[in-house]
């Protein structure tokens, strides 16, 4: 190698060497940016409290027959003085082809007038779902227009046994999916027919505009919503529930001040007249996406405290949602009374 190939040499090397500091040093600039943001998102005082609208979600066995008349006593004595007004109990899961077999809840009725009758101030809602193509493509197509004929059937089928209600729970819906909003509308005027209630269990909405396009092509799969098309879904249901949880936040503060974010982005989109609805999580799993000991119910009440006392502290229709009734822990339901619930001034 001659003086002047090394002299080139050493000088590209050089210049690589200092283009990848550079980038390495906007990379850190952005990570570190991005926690100093989530710490003081979950900085300040909490102010706000329950309204009385808030939720919880129930498993398959109060009406697939596990469940009798004690459980629905044990249940009222849960619920009392809490702030719980909607119980979005399994009822599904809907076939691929949207229907919905009859011996999938043979005890729903019984379910619902047990409710009715024990803890009259609760609604009954039918928690229906299931995978979605094209990332299950095995799985519910709502593209077809038959698909989303049989998902109304079933819709129709339940209310006949007397819910309040249907909460929609399909996963996972692409940003900006107009079939599912076809789907919503169609429902919405056979709930609202029948004088019952249309909620949905809704992705978070991206944190960064834009977000879910390159995470989608990349990951193959969608996690947030755009915080237009969460708007339009919104305008289409009685109730929007933010499924605030499997977040990947390895720490409290940063679960935290991510869920005061959301809680913020959902708030500025979502009509005064429809409930919206955070979701704690009252389960315990360890994985890349859910670290128990950050994603915790305390820690997303005082989120979602801070981010509704921000920004629309007198709105009377919100709420919180425990997910799910058969993981929660003695401690989820003290943290959810104590911080959300027995905050509230007495009346």
């Amino acid at each position: 190698m001659t003086n002047g190939e090394r002299m080139r040499w050493s000088l590209w090397w050089r210049r690589t060497w200092i283009a990848g500091l550079t980038v390495l040093g906007l990379v850190i600039a952005v990570v570190v940016g991005m926690v100093v943001a989530l710490r003081l998102e979950y900085a300040g005082t909490p102010t706000a409290h329950t309204r009385g609208r808030d939720a919880l979600w129930l498993g398959h066995e109060w009406i697939d027959g596990r469940k009798d008349e004690g459980d629905v006593a044990a249940l009222k004595a849960q619920l009392a003085d809490t702030g719980i007004k909607d119980l979005y109990v399994f009822s599904g899961p809907l076939d691929s082809e949207g229907s919905l077999p009859d011996d999938r809840h043979p005890n729903a009725s019984w379910f619902v007038d047990a409710v009715h009758r024990e803890i009259p101030n609760a609604r009954v809602q039918a928690w229906l779902g299931n995978f979605v193509a094209p990332e299950y493509p095995d799985e519910l197509h709502l593209d077809a227009p038959d698909v989303r004929g049989n998902i109304l059937t079933s819709t129709r089928q339940l209310l006949d046994l007397g819910f309040d209600g249907v909460h929609y729970d399909f996963e996972p819906i692409r940003s900006g999916t107009a079939d599912f909003l076809t789907l919503l509308d169609q429902a919405h005027a056979l709930t609202t027919g029948r004088h019952a209630l249309l909620s949905i269990a809704a992705p978070q909405i991206d944190p960064l505009p834009g977000l879910h396009a390159p995470y989608l092509a990349v990951a193959g799969h969608e996690k947030w919503w755009s915080q237009t098309y969460f708007a339009a879904a919104a305008h289409r249901v009685d109730q929007i529930a933010v499924m605030s949880y499997d977040t990947a936040m390895p720490y409290r503060f940063m679960y935290g001040g991510y869920v005061a974010e959301q809680t913020t982005l959902a708030l500025q989109v979502t009509p005064p007249s429809v409930d919206l609805l955070m979701g704690l999580p009252a389960y315990q799993v360890e994985n890349i996406a859910h670290h128990s000991s950050a994603e915790t119910v305390d820690v997303a009440i005082r989120a979602i405290r801070l981010g509704l006392g921000r920004t629309d502290p007198a709105r009377p229709a919100f709420g919180v949602a425990l997910f799910v009734d058969y993981t929660a822990t003695p401690a989820d339901w003290a943290a959810y009374r104590a911080n959300w619930v027995t905050t509230a001034p007495t009346r």
